[in-house]
């Protein structure tokens, strides 16, 4: 460098000059001002892991904790139960941490506290994200895992995502998939638990796993199909197992999603044409005309405000009586099935009443139909009342039952049975000849009652068929012919 001996500034310039020439021999680059105190680190190499957890083991606290903190968390009435069952293991896993927790099953609540015994101090945020999830309807052994280092929670909201109902139910749904498949798939590429219940999303994994699960249930809300996300993760996953493409951008790989707006169609309405004239319509009255014709525009502002506020209340009033006739519809019992007794019809659906008035102007008996039932009373066809039914008398007669009841058997008494008639005459005459003397028994004494029994049994002859022990069969009566008889039953 020539320095100018003519300036003034000689020693200046020389300063300057040297500056310089020290600068280029040492070759030191200016450093930043907030980097000024900033020394290099030697042991600092490129094979250690910054975000590897370390372990915290019970002796690494030396002192223990000086102020309780706790947490508490409430929980719906459906998991009531199963929190009671659990809850002898919640707090046994706690203890080995130096945990306390209470469950209130009547503010429906769960505390878990700090103790003298804590050695970690952040395992009561860890107990805290477990009760937490505990009340999001996680099982104890999926819960549990939370207090491991490696493993944190996430309880996602999902609720304010949209506002109708409906779309809220079917992005939900589209979240879990069919036979919960697409849940099923998102837990295996993020190496997460998963659970959708009621408004909010519960996962619990790896801190890369949970930051995938928020960023993909969020997109799901947000009317993008989770199928999308999956594709991606699948060939992200694929990726990793190539070391050449460990420094590369994977963009080129990964597949591009363009949104397409699928317009549906709208039915056209095919609008009918007026019929062509050439005057103009009339022309409508104004408001303040209609007010003119009503009065209305003449009344005060205070009168104008007082008849508004009638035509709402008289509006409110027939809104609040149809309510409450649809409220009260609920309470009005249905129409019953009518289960009068109709006329007295035949089998066949005859109306016997209109049978019986043509009958009598023919001039024409009408005979009724003996009934046939097993009641003691039968009904009368005609006058509808009941009538008591004659009792039959037993086929087989035991003479010497009736002897001792006092009973003198009567001849009309003997059924008609199968054998000869002959057989029959003479069972009669048999009874017959019996004198009524002879059947009196005297109760006075015994030997009465003997020589009477022994007497009557010498007149009888084969009491075979008489006897209690025989089978009587009764003989088909022959029906007389009739003229002229109507039955009451039947359409003949």
């Amino acid at each position: 460098a020539v320095v100018s001996t003519q300036s003034g500034h000689y020693g200046r310039d020389t300063n300057y000059i040297l500056s310089l020439c020290k600068m280029a021999a040492t070759e030191e680059v200016p450093v930043n001002k907030n980097k000024k105190y900033r020394k290099e680190k030697p042991w600092d190499t490129d094979d250690i892991d910054h975000w590897k957890v370390e372990e915290f083991k019970p002796g690494d606290m030396k002192s223990n904790l000086l102020e309780e903190s706790s947490f508490a968390t409430l929980f719906p009435k459906y998991r009531e139960k199963y929190l009671q069952q659990v809850w002898p293991n919640v707090v046994g896993c706690l203890k080995e941490h130096g945990i306390h927790a209470l469950l209130d099953l009547i503010e429906g609540s769960m505390t878990v506290k700090t103790t003298r015994k804590t050695w970690d101090p952040y395992m009561i945020i860890k107990a805290r994200d477990m009760i937490k999830l505990l009340a999001r309807s996680v099982p104890f052994e999926q819960a549990k895992r939370v207090l491991q280092d490696e493993f944190t929670s996430d309880v996602i909201k999902i609720a304010n995502a949209t506002r109708n109902k409906e779309r809220f139910v079917k992005r939900r749904q589209r979240l879990v998939g069919p036979n919960g498949n697409t849940l099923k798939a998102l837990e295996l590429l993020t190496e997460c638990y998963i659970k959708v219940q009621g408004s909010t999303v519960a996962a619990l994994g790896p801190y890369k796993g949970i930051k995938q699960v928020r960023n993909i249930v969020m997109d799901t809300m947000n009317n993008i199909h989770p199928i999308y996300n999956i594709k991606i993760l699948m060939t992200k996953r694929e990726l990793m197992k190539d070391p050449t493409l460990k420094f590369e951008s994977w963009d080129r790989f990964l597949p591009q999603f363009k949104k397409k707006n699928v317009q549906t169609k709208k039915p056209k309405v095919q609008k009918t044409k007026k019929k062509y004239t050439p005057f103009p319509p009339p022309q409508q009255p104004s408001k303040i005309d209609l007010q003119l014709e009503s009065g209305e525009y003449f009344l005060k502002e205070g009168e104008k405000k007082q008849k508004k506020q009638d035509e709402k209340t008289q509006l409110q009033q027939q809104k609040e009586l149809k309510k409450r006739k649809e409220k009260e519809q609920v309470f009005i019992a249905p129409a019953e099935e009518d289960l009068t007794i109709p006329a007295v019809t035949s089998a066949t659906g005859v109306d016997i009443d209109a049978l019986k008035n043509k009958l009598k102007k023919k001039n024409i008996k009408i005979v009724p139909k003996p009934a046939q039932s097993n009641s003691e009373e039968t009904p009368d066809p005609l006058s509808g009342e009941r009538k008591p039914k004659k009792k039959k008398l037993s086929k087989n007669i035991d003479v010497d039952s009736e002897i001792q009841n006092n009973v003198v058997p009567s001849v009309d008494h003997v059924p008609e049975t199968n054998c000869s008639v002959k057989k029959a005459k003479k069972k009669k005459k048999s009874l017959q000849s019996i004198s009524s003397e002879q059947l009196l028994v005297t109760p006075q004494t015994d030997a009465n009652d003997d020589v009477c029994l022994k007497k009557l049994k010498k007149k009888r002859k084969k009491p075979d068929v008489l006897e209690s022990d025989a089978v009587v069969e009764e003989q088909p009566l022959k029906k007389k012919k009739k003229k002229k008889a109507v039955p009451l039953s039947g359409a003949d």
